[in-house]
């Protein structure tokens, strides 16, 4: 008897390897992905400017990364506390403007710079739903009161549309990974968030068929459907468990990650756990030898990059010898 109906075995042209740059933009969702990439030691930079939910924020990021200019003081605003710009999550924001000039335009430079290196890029749309202020789109409404900001829901059309520049100018020639986030915006109704996700679901499907670059990976259909069930979500019922982006993320690698990366994983993996591992006595010698063998298996593993680890395993035989 069949209790669920999975999603198929993937199948997709896009690979990620070990030798390929990855920049990821958007949702929360898009975060969950990089920080498993990062700690299986691929190349990936997250969401320079902080978490981005709708695709208009997506795409403005990018296009400010793509033609960078410094952020200057009359685009911030200040809120008696902090000081925050419409662009940048508030993880960026700051008690001085000098700092939150300081925070916000390393994140532009680190944007471009991952931007331009970027063979691989994982876009992540989260909501339909956006907030203007003053007639512009805003990434983050920063507890502003609601009434200085016009909601409205995005259109199919608008979203291609902004991304249309996108694929035909700064990401032409990179694969681009579209995902629509499996989060639930239960600020927007139950209702809402449906038609919201819809919209984005929509809007990705007419992007992967007019640009050959551009491709899906399933996510909200996964969680949605393929595992669909409250167990998959986090208390919140919003945000998934971490059971089920361990799930999510075994799909990504069946699907996407090339033949070579996929053999490399296990010890990658290993050695990354090994180096989290607490020994019951630093100082013994077979504490010393495990050590020796970690850095034998990482000189094995040339091209990825074990800085963190070789250091960690170099001082523990330093520190005894």
């Amino acid at each position: 008897m069949k209790f669920r109906t999975e999603i198929e075995p993937l199948r997709t042209d896009l690979k990620i390897g070990y030798r390929n740059r990855i920049l990821t933009l958007g949702s929360c969702f898009a975060t969950h992905i990089a920080d498993r990439l990062a700690a299986a030691k691929f190349h990936v930079v997250a969401n320079p400017s902080g978490i981005l939910f709708n695709p208009l924020s997506i795409a403005r990021a990018l296009h400010s990364y793509a033609d960078p200019r410094p952020v200057t003081g009359d685009e911030l605003g200040f809120d008696g506390e902090l000081w925050y710009h419409f662009d940048f999550h508030g993880e960026l924001s700051a008690p001085t403007a000098e700092e939150a000039l300081q925070r916000m335009n390393r994140a532009r430079q680190a944007g471009t710079e991952a931007l331009r290196t970027a063979d691989r890029v994982i876009l992540t749309l989260g909501t339909a739903w956006v907030y203007e202020h003053n007639g512009e789109v805003v990434a983050n409404c920063h507890r502003r009161p609601a009434a200085e900001f016009i909601r409205r829901r995005l259109g199919v059309t608008e979203i291609v549309e902004a991304f249309d520049r996108l694929f035909e100018g700064p990401l032409a020639g990179k694969q681009i990974l579209l995902t629509v986030s499996p989060v639930r915006h239960l600020g927007d109704g139950l209702a809402g968030n449906a038609v919201s996700k819809a919209t984005l679901r929509v809007a990705v499907e007419e992007l992967t068929e007019r640009f050959p670059q551009a491709l899906y990976f399933p996510a909200f259909e996964i969680l949605t459907d393929d595992l669909r069930d409250y167990r998959f979500y986090a208390d919140d019922l919003v945000h998934p468990s971490t059971r089920a982006i361990d799930y999510l993320w075994e799909r990504f690698v069946e699907a996407l990650l090339d033949d070579e990366a996929r053999q490399l994983l296990p010890e990658v993996e290993a050695i990354v756990a090994a180096a989290a591992h607490r020994p019951r006595n630093p100082r013994s010698e077979s504490h010393r030898a495990f050590c020796r063998r970690q850095l034998e298996r990482i000189a094995a593993l040339p091209g990825i990059d074990f800085q963190r680890e070789s250091t960690l395993f170099r001082q523990c035989i330093e520190i005894n010898s």
